[in-house]
């Protein structure tokens, strides 16, 4: 398992019981390097959204815990933020949230001379993704063609 996977893993281990005290969900942990720095982020949210006191409460209750465990090498930053409305379906948990609502599909590749599709989200599996399109017609997308997908919205 790669350094970047431990860390999230740990992460997200930590994490979750700070989170459960506060009736949050753990959306997301990811170990990235943007620059020249490191990030540890945790995406988090509740029922009627995330607010910035939310993202505070838990970010200094995890920087005791971080301080204590120190299990990251290198130096980086720590932030605990709001998923946001346009962040990618990762997990099972986001494909189900998801299911019968409109996501937004862009593939590595061009399909039928097409590289973004949205459409109703169908139907998922580890290999497959099925998206009803708005002219009613099924379409099946391997994941490994997807490069993105996200909930669709009309601004």
């Amino acid at each position: 398992m790669r350094k970047r996977e431990l860390y999230e893993e740990k992460t997200e281990r930590l994490i979750l019981p700070v989170l459960e005290a506060h009736q949050f969900e753990l959306i997301d942990v990811e170990y990235v390097k943007e620059g020249s720095t490191w990030y540890l982020r945790a995406y988090i949210d509740k029922e009627g959204g995330i607010t910035i006191n939310d993202c505070e409460a838990v970010a200094r209750e995890m920087n005791e815990i971080l301080d204590r465990e120190d299990y990251v090498e290198d130096a980086y930053v720590f932030e605990v933020s709001s998923p946001g409305l346009t962040r990618p379906l990762k997990k099972e948990k986001d494909f189900l949230r998801n299911l019968e609502k409109p996501v937004e599909i862009r593939t590595y590749r061009a399909i039928d001379h097409a590289k973004e599709f949205v459409g109703i989200l169908k139907a998922y599996d580890a290999d497959r993704i099925v998206i009803q399109m708005e002219d009613g017609e099924e379409m099946t997308f391997e994941r490994t063609d997807i490069a993105l997908i996200r909930q669709a919205f009309d601004f």
